[in-house]
């Protein structure tokens, strides 16, 4: 069992464990009961960005429609449309050997898809959480649940991992946003 983390805490990855490399950070949800009438279709995303928490290549968005980065380091394994069952419901894998130099972040992120129309929101939403395994040993390295603290929220930046002098870290975030995807793109300097 790995090390539970609160909103706000951060936890040396690389440093901690000599010899990781590769990770999957594993995204779960479930949605309360009553829902609208509308399925719901959560998406995981990955923002890969520079010191200035921007994305300077489009292609180094990686989400449903862009699974993985120009340098390989960065991968989406599929979009889940239901989130049924227990267990990740969606997952991005990361080898920090291939993160090119330029990326000083890398921000995951769960947007609700069609939230606006489908009048849906993370209040709606329980159980959420997102963990770090060791892709290798398969061992569970920590875990941020992110607790019920959402109301109209449609996107939710859950976690950051980042460069620090020459190591990784892994920044439990939990920060909502209105607006969904779209938002989410602007705050990380891409236009939509």
């Amino acid at each position: 069992m790995g090390i539970n983390l609160s909103k706000g805490q951060r936890i040396d990855l690389t440093k901690t464990n000599p010899g990781l490399t590769k990770v999957i950070i594993g995204l779960g949800w479930d949605t309360n009961r009553y829902h609208g009438g509308n399925d719901f279709d959560l998406d995981a995303s990955a923002f890969l960005t520079d010191a200035n928490s921007r994305v300077i290549n489009d292609l180094d968005f990686v989400f449903y429609n862009n699974l993985i980065d120009p340098s390989g380091a960065v991968e989406h394994t599929g979009d889940n449309r239901t989130g049924e069952g227990d267990g990740d419901d969606e997952q991005i894998k990361i080898d920090f050997s291939k993160v090119p130099s330029h990326i000083h972040r890398i921000a995951i992120t769960v947007t609700i898809h069609d939230a606006e129309a489908r009048n849906q929101n993370f209040g709606q939403v329980s159980n959420a959480f997102a963990r770090v395994v060791d892709e290798d040993s398969g061992r569970e390295i920590l875990r941020f649940d992110l607790g019920e603290d959402f109301s109209v929220e449609t996107a939710v930046v859950i976690c950051e991992l980042y460069r620090h002098n020459g190591d990784w870290k892994f920044n439990a975030v939990g920060s909502g946003f209105a607006g969904g995807l779209a938002s989410l793109c602007r705050n990380f300097g891409l236009e939509v």
